[in-house]
């Protein structure tokens, strides 16, 4: 997924945002039919802002619950937890539950006189039953943090816990804050905290590989298992991690490249930043995996079973991998903050208010019921599709090859300072053109024909799910529909003029569109001066070409044939 689509899908939304110096909504200028595309990427980022903005929220409820003398999840407390819970379901042999005066049953269990569940006799039987021991993380989670053990599902969302909203309400604070003074200002806060969760993430994995079970954990993570490749849902789950992880198909990408200065190396960046993100989830999986195998040994449960799936995996694994740190509370805040300025990271500035007020729900006792459904539908066949759309605007409509001689005109002749781009730009072609959209409708069609439905769901939730996929897709076409229906003239005539490249369209400065204009007829260079559309030809244009040591040549030519000025004479 990484190789055939997240990869190019990255590059090209780079490139892309770059050469245009336009963001999602004014990029689409070559072919203003899929201008729709900007507005499928708000609604994308918009849906998945509302939740992931829940998750900050829970990191700022654990980070303030961090601040004591120690965790409140380190053992099980009885103002939140169950007899299920690890310390207070210990395990007995059968004739120890008699000696204690507990009745056994066939199940594996020993209850008291009053009925409670006491101990254990025959874990692998009490689990055969559905009976096993449960992690205090976990039960804080259900019972003191989210109240998810109150709530029966979606459908029994139970209060508001104020708790959760004043977390709610402080995340999309701190993320308006941040971004307030634009690209500059998060840029800078980027720099602390794109590198403090490695530091992080070492020191928990050091510690990790310390506690008994670990081998266990990393090599489970490391085995394949080839039988799953036959599934569709793992490969849309591929699929859907490296769009959510690469932020491809979003719109951020574009927003943000289109800040990049225009000469930028941006084929050097799409690489290090796709196989430097990727390398990154590697790395965690160790640090999760090495935990999970340790708690395998102290449940006596499979790896597997040792924690439900899903976001608030995150909340179960890691606070009981910093109760096993010396000084733990120390440890839980430096933790918790990580994983804030992260998700800060990730966020978009605008209609914070608003978004707040959408997200009310997820802030109920059963709120992580409403934040699994919208994990689910938000972002995931709807980014494929606008992953496909993209690629049949730049390559079908606008020209493959067009858009590879504007990247070279960014570019130059070699990237990453050493690699010719002659020997690049036909695997871009290739995967844009044939590889990454047969790939991802692939993945598409075979997980509808293999869908499932969110496990205990009703049938209202689902629907719900579903109007918030098609609400993306609505939101990439209807533009294009409207926009051929309300021109004038033939059908013929109204495609041409949606799919032609505005008169504006390219670069922001002058000095850079006199470089398409070389291999670009009729091609307006400064729009500024000309709003009617005729085209300002190259040559009426005054300019003066300078190198390092002073002026070139009087006799100097910018070459024909190239989308740059040649870099030996420059």
């Amino acid at each position: 997924m990484l190789a055939f689509v997240g990869i190019p899908i990255f590059f090209m939304e780079l490139s892309l945002g770059q050469f245009s110096s336009s963001g999602p909504a004014t990029c689409w200028n070559f072919a203003k039919l899929f201008r729709g595309i900007g507005l499928g990427m708000f609604v994308v980022s918009a849906l998945v802002a509302i939740y992931y903005n829940m998750i900050i929220g829970w990191a700022f409820y654990y980070l303030f619950a961090s601040f004591t003398s120690e965790l409140p999840w380190a053992e099980c407390r009885p103002e939140w937890s169950t007899p299920m819970c690890l310390t207070n379901l210990p395990t007995y042999n059968e004739s120890y539950c008699f000696d204690l005066g507990f009745s056994t049953e066939l199940n594996g269990t020993c209850y008291d006189n009053n009925g409670t569940l006491r101990a254990l006799y025959d874990e692998e039987l009490a689990r055969n039953n559905s009976i096993k021991k449960v992690l205090p993380t976990q039960e804080y989670l259900d019972y003191s943090s989210l109240g998810k053990g109150f709530s029966s599902g979606i459908g029994d969302l139970g209060p508001i816990k104020w708790e959760l909203l004043l977390c709610y309400l402080l995340a999309w604070i701190f993320v308006g804050l941040v971004l307030s003074k634009g690209v500059k200002s998060s840029g800078k806060v980027v720099y602390f905290t794109a590198t403090f969760p490695y530091l992080v993430l070492l020191i928990l994995l050091i510690r990790g590989v310390m506690l008994p079970g670990y081998y266990e954990g990393i090599m489970f993570y490391l085995t394949p298992k080839f039988d799953k490749l036959l599934d569709a849902q793992v490969w849309k789950d591929a699929a859907v991690q490296i769009f959510f992880s690469l932020s491809a198909s979003w719109g951020g990408l574009i927003a943000l490249s289109s800040y990049n200065k225009f000469h930028n190396d941006v084929f050097r960046d799409a690489i290090i930043v796709s196989f430097g993100n990727c390398l990154t989830s590697l790395f965690a999986g160790f640090v999760v995996f090495s935990y999970l195998g340790f708690l395998s040994k102290e449940l006596n449960v499979p790896i597997d079973e040792v924690v439900d799936k899903g976001p608030a995996l995150t909340f179960v694994v890691y606070p009981f991998a910093v109760t096993m740190m010396p000084i733990s509370p120390l440890w839980s805040i430096l933790f918790f903050f990580m994983l804030f300025t992260l998700g800060v990271d990730s966020q978009t500035l605008g209609l914070c208010s608003i978004f707040f007020l959408l997200g009310l729900t997820l802030t109920t006792q059963g709120g992580i019921y409403m934040l699994d459904l919208m994990d689910n539908y938000s972002g995931s066949w709807n980014v494929m599709l606008i992953a496909i759309v993209e690629c049949i605007a730049i390559v079908y409509v606008y020209g493959a090859f067009r858009f590879l001689r504007d990247i070279e005109t960014m570019v130059g002749q070699k990237v990453c300072g050493i690699f010719p781009w002659a020997m690049w730009k036909y695997w871009w072609v290739v995967c844009w053109a044939v590889l990454t959209p047969v790939i991802v409708t692939g993945i598409m069609v075979f997980s509808w024909v293999d869908y499932q439905r969110l496990d205990g769901y009703p049938d209202w939730a689902d629907v719900l799910g579903w109007l918030m996929t098609f609400s993306v897709v609505l939101a990439i076409f209807i533009p294009g529909i409207v926009l051929i229906c309300t021109s004038k003239g033939t059908m013929s005539e109204r495609f041409r003029e949606a799919t032609t490249p505005t008169y504006d369209w390219g670069p922001a400065l002058v000095k850079h569109r006199m470089l398409v204009a070389e291999y670009i007829p009729n091609y307006v260079v400064d729009p500024k001066m000309d709003q009617n559309g005729d085209a300002v030809q190259l040559e009426s244009v005054d300019i003066t070409l300078t190198k390092a040591g002073g002026e070139l040549p009087e006799d100097y030519v910018a070459s024909p044939d190239c989308g740059h000025f040649n870099n030996e004479k420059m």
